[in-house]
């Protein structure tokens, strides 16, 4: 049964050659909006500090807060991608991650090759990678071109591949940054029927996203951040 459980985590980044008052001004408006300490001599951004959560399959909690509160540094901890600097974090389940969708996208390979290379990443075997490629392909709708360079795709061809991949698996635990959508209007239909499906079958939802509507529509609890805190729930 798919679970996830945080006890008093925090996870900093140390910023090496951060000296200068203007360079930490920089760094706090446009990375993450933590808090900014020492360490030994060096500057750590403190991304998240102190938080703890539960969660249980059946669970879907939407993360709200203004850009830089930590929503993305914490779905990226729950992916595994960041370590945490202090706490406990366990996790129980198969995780897909939708946080970006064109990670490990080569624009030098073709569509075939980047369906091997965007599934590694996501944790595939290749034999399940060779498994999900023709249902994949198929999915996309681009045809001859999943043998070309995606350098030669238009920017909705690229999307659709991304799309057609990182919701090709199904998992126990599924991370958003927002709503996974496409703007090719003709895919959009069966891309929507698509993510329905994945966020159905996921036993648990962690979504973060800017609107309230949808917060309200596809979850069961809410937590609000800020500064990498959270300061509601």
């Amino acid at each position: 049964m798919a679970s996830i459980s945080l006890k008093n985590v925090s996870v900093s980044f140390p910023i090496y050659g951060a000296g200068s008052a203007s360079l930490k001004k920089t760094l706090a408006a446009s990375v993450t909006g933590g808090r900014f300490g020492k360490e030994t001599g060096v500057t750590v951004v403190q991304a998240l500090s102190g938080l703890n959560l539960e969660l249980k399959s059946g669970d879907r909690l939407g993360l709200v807060g203004h850009n830089g509160a930590g929503k993305s540094t914490l779905l990226r901890t729950l992916a595994g991608v960041y370590e945490p600097s202090a706490g406990e974090f366990t996790r129980q389940g198969s995780v897909a991650s939708l946080i970006d969708p064109a990670l490990g996208i080569e624009m030098d390979a073709t569509g075939i090759e980047n369906i091997m290379l965007r599934g590694l990443v996501m944790g595939m075997s290749m034999k399940e990678i060779e498994r999900l490629t023709p249902d994949i392909c198929e999915f996309s709708g681009l045809g001859e071109y999943v043998n070309m360079p995606v350098r030669t795709y238009s920017t909705g061809m690229m999307m659709r591949l991304a799309f057609s991949i990182s919701t090709s698996v199904e998992a126990d635990i599924l991370l958003m940054d927002e709503w996974l959508s496409v703007g090719d209007a003709a895919f959009t239909e069966k891309a929507e029927k698509r993510m329905r499906d994945v966020v159905s079958k996921s036993g648990i939802l962690v979504l973060a996203s800017h609107s309230p509507e949808l917060i309200a529509k596809e979850c069961n609890r809410v937590i609000h951040m800020e500064h990498g805190r959270i300061v509601e729930s």
